[in-house]
């Protein structure tokens, strides 16, 4: 019986000393919002500097729903573990964010917490906004108190169990969340540390274009270096491999003038880096784009090694059948040797976003069809029709392999089952 109590005890002691380490590692860094804020009307010039900055973490595009107001919410963002749904941002004093202060605000950015510290879900992606500086934060926040109060309450979130329960919520935050504003790396000069501000911090660039584990939390050790986006099968590639998105050998001008117009000599954007252009990189001014493409010039290369070549076949009446797909329904804008059009259709030969390990993206824009933004720089893109009307499962993967298979493509065979998977996934 000593025994059996001992252990209990013991157990007991573990559970509120894990307690503890978990409250504790939930308030770190916790900010003040209980020491009242002169709350000096914000000038004309805050104001605007806090639409750029919003525009730059493209917060419209969230907490917006589907032919609702601006700003105010109630847009459902699909997890693997239920449905979140976003915020009231505008200024109405009980169903917005018109009663909080600029604390409260900064609170939310830096560490995850709402006005009554409810922990928030890191579908609002605090673990990079809480990189953002308290000036950026307060000047966003007084962007967003000059906007049109919307009387919108919020939608409660439908999450599985446990993941509803904030005590789960505050175990994942102790093992992967932990708040600190960027801090300039010395070694680099000022242009470089803007750039990576951007990226780590309001773009939160990581969110889509890093792996995530079993419980969502993006891999440390895998910053950037792509990763599929949950619930869209969209794959957000590599920014560090010159095999998928990495840009070390880019001109930087073409950088800049993908994240402006959304195409450039060397590539286009399709599918959510689309939206992100559309929405939000196009309208930051050249000297932040110019730093966002230095410090991605710059980022540790990985996977520098070529992928290898996988085994193609040369004959066969699949091959015929593929090559005849083709023609009909590809060579007019691709051309007959994988060439494409200059300034309207891509080259399909020797093109990255064709010969990549995860195809997803390849299969999203035949099925469904793709366009690069419509934006200042480019107004009309040409764009791709979809095919999920017109080829089946087999056929759609006998043409995607014939174009990852030929001029000088090496790519792998993408299967009717991978085809029908991502078909299935997409609502079609």
């Amino acid at each position: 019986m000593k025994s059996a109590l001992k252990i209990l005890l013991a157990l007991v002691l573990l559970a509120l000393a894990a307690s503890a380490l978990v409250w504790a590692l939930n308030v770190r860094g916790e900010v003040d919002v209980k020491t009242p804020v002169a709350a000096a009307a914000p000038s004309d010039s805050m104001v605007t500097r806090g639409a750029y900055l919003a525009r730059a973490g493209n917060c419209q595009t969230c907490h917006t729903a589907q032919g609702g107001q601006p700003y105010a919410g109630g847009l459902g963002i699909a997890t693997p573990f239920g449905t979140v749904f976003t915020s009231n941002l505008t200024p109405d004093d009980k169903t917005g964010i018109g009663a909080w202060s600029s604390s409260h605000f900064w609170r939310a950015m830096h560490n995850g917490r709402s006005k009554d510290g409810r922990l928030l879900y890191p579908a609002f992606p605090y673990t990079s906004y809480t990189q953002v500086t308290r000036e950026d934060s307060d000047a966003i926040f007084a962007y967003l108190g000059s906007l049109p109060a919307v009387v919108q309450p919020n939608q409660p979130h439908t999450l599985r169990f446990p993941y509803q329960s904030q005590a789960a919520l505050a175990v994942w935050r102790a093992l992967y969340f932990s708040p600190g504003v960027y801090e300039p790396d010395t070694a680099r000069n000022a242009e470089w540390n803007r750039g990576a501000y951007l990226v780590k911090g309001l773009g939160h660039c990581a969110a889509c274009h890093t792996a995530r584990n079993a419980l969502g939390a993006t891999e440390q050790s895998l910053d950037l270096a792509g990763g599929l986006i949950p619930m869209q099968n969209w794959y957000a590639p590599s920014l560090t491999s010159p095999y998928e998105a990495g840009v070390s050998d880019w001109d930087k001008q073409h950088i800049v003038s993908l994240l402006k117009n959304g195409v450039s000599p060397r590539a286009s954007v399709t599918g959510p880096m689309a939206e992100v252009v559309q929405r939000s990189t196009q309208y930051l001014n050249d000297a932040d784009l110019g730093a966002m493409a230095q410090f991605l010039k710059e980022l540790p290369a990985s996977h520098t090694t070529p992928p290898e070549p996988a085994s193609i076949k040369t004959q066969g009446e699949s091959v015929e059948r593929a090559a005849k797909l083709y023609e009909q329904h590809c060579a007019q804008c691709h051309g007959a040797k994988g060439e494409g059009i200059a300034n309207a259709y891509p080259a399909l030969a020797g093109n990255r976003a064709v010969t990549m390990g995860q195809a997803s993206n390849l299969v999203q824009i035949v099925l469904n069809g793709g366009y690069a933004p419509a934006t200042q720089g480019n107004p009309r893109p040409f764009g791709m029709p979809p095919f999920v009307l017109v080829l089946n499962d087999a056929d759609m993967a006998l043409v995607l392999t014939h174009v990852r298979q030929s001029w000088g493509n090496r790519a792998s065979e993408i299967t009717p089952v991978e085809v029908n998977r991502i078909r299935a996934n997409s609502g079609r």
